[in-house]
C-alpha cells in the first residue's frame, strides 16, 4: 500500500499514561460540546464542519492527538503507524471518552438548560 504497511497489523504504539487519558477527556467534552451546542441553537448543518474543525484542531492542541470516539480507537488499533494505539492501551481512553462524555452532558445540561422545543411550549 501507499505507505509499504500492510492493510491490518495491530498497533504497538503504547498510550497509556494520565496526560493522555486526561487529553481524551478534554476532547471528548470538546467534541459532545459542540455537537450539542450547535443542534441546541438551530443551526445543525454546521456540525460536521465544527467537528471537523475541532477534531482537526485537538490532533495538535492534545497531547493524545484527540481519538475522542471510541471508533476511533478501534480502528486505530488495527493500524501500526504513529497514528496506532496498543489494543491495551483502548480501555484507559474508553473510560476518559466516557467521563468526558459524561462532563460534557452536564456542561450542556447547565448551558442549555431547557431544549429548544420545550421552550415553544
Amino acid at each position: 500500500m501507499m505507505f509499504e504497511l500492510d492493510v491490518v497489523n495491530l498497533s504497538t504504539k503504547d498510550r497509556s499514561s494520565g496526560a493522555l487519558w486526561f487529553s481524551e477527556v478534554i476532547a471528548t467534552i470538546g467534541l459532545v460540546l459542540i455537537i450539542f451546542c450547535i443542534v441546541r441553537s438551530g443551526r445543525a448543518s454546521a456540525v460536521p464542519y465544527a467537528v471537523g474543525v475541532w477534531i482537526g484542531g485537538a490532533y495538535w492542541f492534545t497531547s493524545s492527538t484527540s481519538f475522542a470516539n471510541p471508533a476511533v480507537d478501534f480502528a486505530r488499533s488495527l493500524s501500526d503507524s504513529f497514528a496506532g494505539i496498543k489494543p491495551s492501551s483502548i480501555p484507559g481512553f474508553l473510560i476518559a471518552q466516557i467521563i468526558g462524555g459524561l462532563l460534557a452532558y452536564v456542561l450542556v445540561k447547565v448551558l442549555y438548560p431547557v431544549a429548544r422545543d420545550e421552550e415553544a411550549k
